[in-house]
């Protein structure tokens, strides 16, 4: 058997301890296994009667290639935001160019082509590695009649269908590291820190993060904040603390009432214009309403930077091994899932089927803008 592998969206801690499990379960079975680079561009830019585009686009994975990647962050594939069933006329491959589509205003489905690669490449099955964007098109190559699984990763846990996805454990101990940190120069300076972690629609990594790391306020993105009432409960957190400064974690994804969310650029092939700003933007508008000091800091990819910690290099490694047992099962068009404690499995268009956010009723008091644990009992380890 012929396995490929692909990681796609943005990288997070854990990607290359599943990569290794994979590689390593099916290489113990006899089987092969190759490595789509760039995510789902590998076998877009891939032009089947060139075996030049066939080297640039894939890397055979033994067990002297992954022997020491666990120990690293990031993907040793790389990684994209492809998306081959919406791909503009701007972003077509050279090869797959025609006097009819190169002008097109409309995206162009490459599904075809994608297709034929994987049998050019005589993949037998694919294991993708990825988030909700990333799975979606899976879910499409199931459809299509592709073997397929998928291993969910996000740093914001929100794919659907699953408890845990890798790099959010890591995300997460980060975040209280770097929180723990920021209160050294905050506290010396007796001023507001506003810091801003990754999280689209979902704010579990801010709470989650500023909930252990016992910030003053945390807005999340699921609930819309109100910027004057904000700026009174902060600069009462300020004004009681012993040490005169206040801690307070934001959502890349949060936005002010009757605002939209701040993002730039053009949107990507999934339709996701870049976020961030949000915090820079709330700095101001703090400082003018209290006349503070505000110091303002973005964790972004530090959260997603270096080895995965011990929960993260578990969960990937077990995703991994058990991505390669379903082929052996003769199983296909599953997600790893972990679900009440358990490795399970899940349909793999389960990721399109619904939304996982915040349950703002039972963790976040929405007018306090803070985590409120309103019950542990029953609750899984991450309280999501």
């Amino acid at each position: 058997m012929r396995i490929g592998i692909l990681t796609g969206g943005g990288d997070v801690p854990g990607l290359n301890p599943c990569i290794k499990a994979i590689v390593t379960r099916a290489h113990a079975l006899g089987w092969e296994t190759v490595g789509f680079r760039r995510g789902w561009a590998g076998p877009l830019f891939i032009d089947p009667e060139n075996q030049e585009t066939i080297d640039q686009h894939t890397i055979a994975l033994n067990g002297s290639v992954v022997r020491r990647i666990d120990r690293t962050g990031g993907t040793i594939l790389h990684t994209s935001r492809t998306n081959p069933g919406k791909v503009s006329a701007a972003e077509l491959p050279d090869f797959l160019r025609t006097p009819k589509n190169k002008n097109s205003p409309d995206p162009i489905d490459c599904t075809a082509h994608v297709i034929r690669v994987l049998e050019k490449l005589k993949i037998d099955a694919l294991v993708v590695i990825g988030g909700d964007d990333t799975l979606s098109y899976a879910a499409r190559l199931h459809q299509e009649g592709v073997k397929v699984v998928a291993c969910p990763k996000t740093m914001d846990n929100d794919v659907f269908g699953t408890d845990y996805c890798i790099g959010f454990g890591t995300a997460v101990s980060r975040s209280v590291e770097f929180i723990d940190a920021l209160r050294t120069p905050t506290g010396s300076h007796e001023r507001i820190a506003v810091i801003e972690l990754f999280g689209r629609n979902s704010g579990e990594t801010a709470l989650i993060s500023g909930y252990l790391a016992a910030a003053d306020r945390v807005l999340i993105s699921e609930v819309p904040f109100d910027v004057d009432r904000l700026a009174g409960l902060i600069l009462a957190d300020k004004l009681a603390s012993p040490s005169h400064y206040a801690i307070l974690v934001v959502s890349e994804g949060a936005h002010m009432m009757g605002k939209e969310i701040v993002e730039t650029g053009a949107p990507d092939a999934y339709g996701h214009r870049k976020l961030g700003g949000i915090g820079q933007h709330l700095g101001e508008e703090l400082k003018q309403r209290t006349r503070h000091n505000v110091i303002n800091q973005s964790l972004a990819y530090l959260m997603r930077s270096g080895a995965p910690n011990a929960l993260d290099r578990m969960v990937a490694m077990a995703f991994g091994t058990m991505a390669v047992q379903c082929f052996e099962q003769g199983e296909t068009g599953l997600m790893m899932a972990l679900r009440d404690g358990n490795y399970e499995t899940v349909p793999i268009d389960i990721c399109v089927q619904g939304e996982k956010r915040v349950d703002v009723a039972e963790l976040y008091d929405a007018d306090a803008y803070r985590p409120v644990i309103r019950h542990v009992r029953g609750k899984p380890m991450y309280l999501y």
